[in-house]
């Protein structure tokens, strides 16, 4: 596991991209033409295979993680350090606990059809989940819309939920491998550590 014991402030958003370094943004402008949906907002490369990814099947979720890292904002959710507080967090709970806990926040701030303050509900530090949230477009139902073809307004349904709950499952897994079943007892952490910063998805 890594970790860091104060994380810099993100200075970047959904929509942001570094087209140079092939790491784009692939969400839709109101202005964009039909033709152009699917493609960089800003350069238009076309790099991701959005009929496979839309099949949601979890057995090709290595092509799916592949293609998410193709946009900036998932990119820096694959590789950045998770913070010591959301370590701390994952190892008092230990994944059984974690599981359930993805389970709660899936259920009250993405499946409904109309969910609190979305777009803004998951914040961008201080727990492993909302990395994987944001690293898996499974942050809101915006990202979950164009990337998963998962439409907005109406409650998700067992399978995708199911898939969903996979995807977050299996990031955890690949960046936290070294988490146990169950909770450890973890020491007090320094009050200097910083906490939350929500996102602003845009």
């Amino acid at each position: 596991m890594t970790n860091s014991t104060k994380p810099p402030p993100l200075d970047i958003k959904c929509t942001s991209t570094d087209c140079e370094n092939d790491l784009h943004c692939f969400k839709q402008l109101k202005r964009m033409s039909p033709k152009e949906k699917g493609k960089c907002r800003s350069c238009g490369a076309d790099l991701v295979d959005w009929k496979r990814v839309h099949k949601r099947e979890i057995r090709d979720a290595r092509n799916t993680f592949k293609a998410l890292q193709y946009e900036l904002i998932r990119h820096h959710f694959f590789h950045s350090e998770i913070d010591e507080t959301a370590i701390r967090h994952a190892k008092r709970k230990g994944r059984i606990k974690m599981d359930e806990a993805v389970r709660h926040r899936l259920e009250k701030y993405l499946a409904p059809a109309n969910p609190p303050r979305d777009g803004r509900q998951t914040p961008f530090s201080g727990n492993s989940i909302f990395y994987a949230q944001h690293a898996t477009a499974t942050c809101c139902r915006t990202c979950l819309e164009y990337w998963h073809n998962i439409p907005k307004g109406n409650v998700l349904t067992d399978e995708e939920f199911a898939y969903c709950f996979e995807l977050i499952q299996l990031y955890l897994e690949q960046r936290l491998p070294d988490l146990q079943d169950n909770p450890v007892k973890v020491p007090r952490q320094s009050r200097n550590v910083s906490s939350n910063t929500e996102s602003s998805h845009q």
